[in-house]
């Protein structure tokens, strides 16, 4: 019984006699649906491209130190000539060519690179972040369909159930052994439970609906989830571990780094800049510079020039300053909301091991309430046939043991999704937990980063852009169809089990 106790029964689908089915071919697993959405999900795509993006920053901000080259050219073409003077030119073609050599910028070159790169680690974690609220999603969709899929079941046998009592309760009045109250009590029940399995299958369709959204394919035959790993045995535990390692947590603390980098960024503006700068011109009148007493004129002149430039700010109106309190400003927000993904944290873990727990012990008293309605039921039906008991105690009877059914599966969904978050608070929810590299190699933005991080050429791009997320349009709508169940020899349903909590691989 103890050992039966640390297991979580985690839902759902129904089978007859409490055999469990053979995987069909097209049969789903939760780690499958994790891969598929990790492939193709929409909004984790979008989530990488926008890291992506953030990796652009590092050589932007390198940019500024980094030599500049420009070059120039104009042709004049001079339609009003000056009558005083003979070495007017009709036309004059001008061209250049710019080096310059950033030496000192005050540190904002050096300041600005190594916030870009902290905000990149920052979005790193973002996208961990991501992929966790992604997976948790999925889970709770896939337990979501799971549970729907048996409470369809029970609904659809109670009402066969309430079908076959109610024949028998007509048939009994007919020959006068029952009364028309009796018969409009059952004729009642079944009338209820018919309203009841039509929400049932409502919600069925909207989760499955839900699981086509997320994963992309339609949910075929889902098989029971497996064994989490890893969950803390204390709520302290699960909160020490979300603290160190929560992505939400690591990017508030990776962009508070950023933003104090920014203060020394602005307080540059400040200091002095020194540059090496050179330049080649080249001046061509084409031919048409005039002489005076048939002296010849060059018509063409170039120049080389070298030489350092050094700026020193003296006065710039208080922008400097300002620039620098907004950007104090703007690391105390920063700051302020590390404690803020603290605080959200700490209460994200202690709630999901709160949920979790109790999920537990709702398990053990729905499997209690079960067992105790169906004996109950059972003895119910003895008495009516000496006429103890009335049919509508049979009806009674029926409806108490649906609805200690109906809530322990509902605790077994609760109990497998209250678990994922749990991890998923704790920083153990991402795709090289999950050991989603089994189904393909896994996104990896340092990649992107190493790439990109050190390219200079102006004219270096990516191709164009395409949506690599999968459409649902093409895929069927959701039914509500479900896999039958058969009664026991006790008359009532087998609910299978179908994967526990111990610690264990997803």
């Amino acid at each position: 019984m103890r050992a039966r106790l640390c297991r979580v029964l985690l839902l759902s689908g129904l089978v007859a006699a409490g055999l469990v089915p053979a995987a069909v071919a097209e049969a789903q697993t939760l780690r499958e649906a994790l891969a598929q959405a990790y492939r193709s999900n929409p909004s984790l795509l979008a989530a990488r491209s926008q890291q992506r993006a953030t990796d652009e920053t590092v050589p932007i901000q390198r940019a500024a130190g980094l030599p500049s080259v420009d070059a120039n050219g104009r042709f004049t073409e001079f339609l009003v000539q000056d009558q005083a003077s003979f070495l007017a030119p009709e036309r004059a073609l001008n061209a250049g060519i710019s080096l310059a050599v950033p030496l000192y910028r005050g540190g904002a070159v050096r300041n600005a690179v190594r916030a870009a790169e902290q905000r990149v680690e920052a979005g790193r974690a973002d996208l961990r972040g991501a992929e966790s609220a992604l997976f948790t999603q999925v889970v709770a969709a896939y337990m979501n369909v799971l549970r729907d899929e048996a409470v369809v079941g029970l609904a659809q046998n109670q009402v066969q159930v309430l079908d076959i009592n109610l024949q028998a309760t007509r048939d009994r009045f007919t020959i006068g052994i029952l009364t028309r109250t009796d018969v409009a009590q059952s004729e009642a029940r079944l009338a209820l439970a018919r309203g009841e399995l039509q929400s049932a299958q409502a919600n069925l369709i909207a989760s499955r609906e839900n699981y086509i959204a997320l994963v992309g394919a339609a949910p075929v035959d889902l098989q029971p989830p497996p064994p989490l790993g890893g969950l803390p045995a204390t709520a302290a535990e699960a909160v020490a571990a979300a603290l160190d390692a929560n992505p939400d947590l690591v990017a508030a603390r990776d962009r508070a780094e950023a933003s104090a980098l920014d203060i020394r960024v602005a307080g540059a503006a400040r200091l002095p800049q020194v540059s090496l700068v050179t330049g080649y011109t080249y001046q061509n009148f084409l031919g048409t510079l005039g002489g005076a007493g048939g002296v010849a004129v060059p018509q063409a002149s170039d120049g080389l020039q070298a030489g350092v430039n050094l700026s020193l700010p003296l006065f710039q109106g208080g922008r400097p300053a300002a620039q620098e309190r907004q950007a104090q400003a703007r690391a105390s927000v920063a700051l302020e909301q590390i404690v803020e993904a603290e605080r959200n944290v700490i209460a994200q873990a202690r709630s999901a091991f709160a949920s979790y727990t109790a999920a537990l012990g709702i398990i053990r008293s729905s499997e209690a309430a079960v067992s105790a309605a169906a004996l109950s039921l059972e003895g119910v039906r003895a008495e009516n046939t000496v006429g103890n008991r009335t049919i509508l105690d049979i009806l009674d009877a029926e409806r108490e043991l649906l609805n200690a059914r109906v809530q322990l599966v509902q605790a077994q969904r609760n109990a497998y999704v209250a678990g994922f978050s749990l991890l998923a608070a704790m920083g153990r929810a991402e795709a090289r937990d999950l050991g989603l590299a089994e189904a393909g190699p896994l996104y990896d933005p340092a990649e992107n980063y190493e790439r990109v991080r050190g390219r200079w050429f102006d004219w270096s791009r990516e191709p164009d852009p395409v949506t690599g997320a999968t459409r649902t349009i093409d895929v069927p709508a959701a039914d509500a169809a479900a896999r039958p169940i058969a009664p026991l020899d006790d008359g009532t349903q087998s609910v299978r089990e179908i994967g526990d909590l111990r610690p264990a691989g997803l």
